[in-house]
């Protein structure tokens, strides 16, 4: 495999970042290091495996054939079957792929510790279910509950979130859908239907032989281990489909441009009423209506997506929740928290590689070839939607409001970066896909991840 110059410069980075933050916190320089203030337990518990929030468990499951075998095949066949299929079968096999990959995953820890008990650890939202007797009252008074140390105080997950979190999982509950291995299962399947809308979204943004280069890419993506199970991947499905109706919508690919819109709108809108850093997607939807066909496609869609998502506030703050009052709140709880005791100094680049581990060298492979100013200047939608997430993730970075537990937190963000490696030579694909797929199964096998 021959290797051009700007995915090895990029690749060459990222493991360095990598190694650095692995290799750092054992080396006792100060603040430069993942946690201050603790006791060696303490430091295992939320820093043994930093840059990754998890531990040390070299270990098996029976998930592990599953995955291998799905990585395997997605090596060996996923470019020639991407290829072959009829269009319209092309993003309900990446959604299938992305879920069995996901879920295999997941199963390499067991159905207990790795599937159906994930959302009832105690800092959960299914803790907090029970508790929720009126939704209604639960919204009106939830900017209340949000500081630490009340007697009623949300729990760590639920007080970090806006209200459609739990919203969710309460909802979920009422139609008899309660406990932890449903509320696995709806993660775990709209997390993964991400794949599906990024695929579609890279089509309307590009053409159809990149959305069918990308396929592979997104369905065994590295960032499937953190997709299932979070509420952080219903999260991440939820404003992928937001950015994939908006690109229908804009480039035109659909009958009313419209309503396209609308559902962008409704959806984008939803999002920041389930993670107050999902504000950061209109980086991504900016992005996309860079690529419009043209100024009056852009207003086409634009308008009603704005329209919607007003109407999502518009309905929460009926409901007696005022966003910015949450965000305001949420940010003086992170402080309360860990947050003070995990220093910027190692942070700030630190997060960076965890993203790295996320997305898999291939990933970033096609990263490298982003940067193409040739190529930017003339607004291909893929090069800016990518551009658009790396940003969302820089300031992410930068608001110092995400410090560990990045690679699961800023999943909305980085499941969108496995796309650009359809950008790479369609000759050394193969190869990068079985780097991508090789990093996720050592990570999951080496360490036990948590959040």
């Amino acid at each position: 495999m021959r290797v051009g110059r700007k995915e090895a410069t990029a690749v060459a980075v990222a493991v360095v970042l990598v190694v650095a933050a692995f290799v750092v916190p054992h080396l006792h320089l100060g603040i430069v290091t993942p946690l201050i203030n603790a006791t060696p337990q303490r430091l295992r518990d939320f820093a043994g495996t930093a840059p990754i929030f998890g531990w040390w468990d070299a270990h098996v499951g029976w998930g592990t054939v599953p995955a291998v075998v799905i990585a395997v095949a997605a090596v060996l066949w996923g470019q020639s079957v991407a290829q072959r299929l009829p269009w319209r079968w092309v993003p309900w096999v990446t959604w299938a792929t992305a879920g069995a990959w996901a879920f295999s995953l997941a199963m390499v820890d067991g159905w207990q510790r790795g599937f159906a008990g994930r959302l009832t650890a105690r800092h959960e939202y299914l803790q907090q279910v029970p508790t929720v007797t009126d939704a209604g009252e639960a919204v009106r008074t939830f900017a209340s509950r949000i500081l630490d140390y009340q007697l009623d105080s949300w729990i760590t997950h639920v007080s970090g979130h806006p209200p459609g979190a739990l919203l969710t999982f309460v909802w979920l509950d009422r139609i008899g859908l309660g406990g932890g291995a449903w509320a696995a299962v709806l993660c775990l399947l709209v997390g993964s239907s991400a794949a599906a809308a990024i695929v579609v979204a890279v089509r309307a943004l590009a053409d159809e032989v990149t959305a069918r280069m990308a396929a592979p890419f997104v369905a065994v993506a590295p960032t499937a281990i953190w997709i299932a199970v979070s509420a952080d991947g219903y999260f991440a499905g939820v404003a992928a489909w937001g950015i994939a109706l908006l690109a229908l919508g804009v480039r035109q690919k659909v009958r009313l441009p419209v309503l396209a819109g609308a559902g962008a709108g409704l959806l984008l809108g939803w999002g920041i009423f389930l993670n107050y850093g999902l504000g950061l997607m209109a980086l991504p939807a900016i992005a996309v209506l860079l690529a419009a066909v043209d100024w009056r496609a852009a207003l086409r869609a634009c308008l009603p997506a704005v329209l919607a998502a007003l109407a999502v506030v518009a309905a929460f703050v009926v409901a007696g929740f005022w966003w910015f009052d949450g965000y305001t709140l949420v940010q003086e709880r992170y402080w309360q928290g860990i947050a003070l005791d995990r220093p910027f100094q190692y942070w700030s680049w630190a997060n960076l590689a965890s993203v790295v581990c996320a997305i898999g060298l291939g990933s970033v492979a096609g990263i490298g070839r982003v940067f193409d100013k040739t190529a930017i200047r003339l607004r291909p939608g893929l090069h800016l939607v990518v551009v658009g997430a790396l940003l969302a993730i820089l300031f992410a970075d930068l608001s110092m409001l995400s410090k560990a537990e990045t690679e699961r937190i800023w999943l909305s963000f980085m499941v969108w970066l496995p796309a650009a490696a359809a950008l790479l030579p369609p000759r050394s694909q193969r190869w990068w896909l079985a780097l991508n797929v090789a990093g996720a199964l050592a990570l999951n096998h080496l360490i036990l991840t948590n959040w």
